[in-house]
């Protein structure tokens, strides 16, 4: 074999690799205008979570969310109160303190239907975000009361 062959060979090899590896993919797209507010790699086993602001006592929630072999999966969810809306359900997931007066409901561990949910983001203070690999982007900014699909997808 000479090198200039060899080196193809080893570079079509590791094209195969990097995209054996290649993980899926979390995008917030809002559906009237098809147009992609935010865009995560999400490989398998890494989360994200989506925040947001109570609308009636201001305080943050959050829903937690994992690439389990490319299902999106709802794992937790932190309220720090049970203000209206929120609560635990028994049977779904187990409900623990967090040390300040507010509860984490874990093991939820409930797939999301087709991979993907539409959410409404609410405007001003209410501010639903999603924080993904150290980044936060606002979904309210970009798509206040607009519908957002947010979908895990494969690359």
């Amino acid at each position: 074999m000479t090198p200039s062959v060899g080196g193809g060979l080893y570079a079509l090899l590791l094209s195969f690799c990097v995209t054996a590896v290649q993980s899926e993919s979390l995008t917030a797209t809002q559906v009237d205008t098809d147009k992609v507010i935010a865009a995560f790699d999400v490989p398998k086993g890494s989360g994200w979570c989506v925040l947001w602001h109570h609308s009636v006592q201001g305080f943050e929630v959050s829903d937690c969310y994992e690439n389990r072999d490319g299902r999106m999966v709802l794992v937790r969810t932190h309220q720090p109160d049970f203000a209206a809306g929120l609560g635990h359900i028994p049977g779904r997931g187990v409900q623990m303190s967090d040390g300040r007066g507010g509860y984490w409901i874990e093991d939820i561990d409930e797939p999301v239907r087709n991979n993907a949910y539409i959410l409404r983001p609410g405007a001003g203070f209410v501010d639903h975000r999603i924080r993904a690999n150290g980044t936060e982007v606002s979904l309210s900014a970009a798509a206040p009361r607009a519908r957002v699909r947010i979908a895990l997808t494969g690359n």
